[in-house]
């Protein structure tokens, strides 16, 4: 039991620094506390979500379902980061991509899906459900929340080149995920 335990929350761990990678460089943005909240929320919930859907589909599918979220994921980090890229050339317009409505669920979409392929692959093993669910939802929230906070103030010291970068480090996590490098 100690031991599925430990391995659940290394697992977690794994998946909520990817969550922490990426929100590093949407924390460039330069957001307010009530946003880093509300994302870090709202990734925590996609993060319990994903994997429980992917435990009921690992029961079911192949691992070539994985693959193909893994590529989708991927994706959706470079739409993301090209938008913000594109979004420091524009002069005195809103940025693409907003921690807001509809960006906000792609942004927790695109740094959940690796949670829904690792969700494939505890299904197919028989992981306890609620614990793994539970850990990864609870590790995403807090490291996602301890990325955009460094990336928040990080953006202080770098002004307007901060979604510049943020754009490049989306982007980057984004062509990782579909070349496994």
């Amino acid at each position: 039991m100690v031991h599925e335990f430990v391995t659940i929350f290394i697992m977690a761990g794994a998946l909520g620094m990817d969550a922490f990678s990426i929100a590093l460089g949407m924390g460039m943005l330069g957001l307010r506390m009530l946003q880093i909240l509300k994302i870090g929320l709202i990734i925590g919930f996609f993060h319990v979500i994903m994997p429980l859907a992917g435990i009921a589909a690992g029961k079911i599918l192949s691992t070539y379902v994985g693959y193909i979220a893994t590529w989708i994921g991927g994706g959706l980090l470079c739409l993301l980061g090209v938008q913000m890229v594109l979004s420091t050339f524009r002069v005195n317009t809103e940025p693409l991509v907003r921690p807001m409505g509809i960006g906000l669920l792609m942004f927790a979409l695109s740094v959940s899906l690796d949670s829904f392929s690792a969700g494939l692959s505890l299904g197919m093993i028989g992981a306890k459900t609620a614990l793994t669910v539970a850990a990864t939802g609870l590790m995403s929230m807090l490291l996602s929340w301890l990325g955009l906070l460094i990336g928040s103030r990080f953006h202080q010291y770098i002004g307007t080149f901060g979604a510049l970068l943020g754009g490049f480090i989306l982007f980057s996590f984004g062509v990782k995920l579909m070349l496994p490098i």
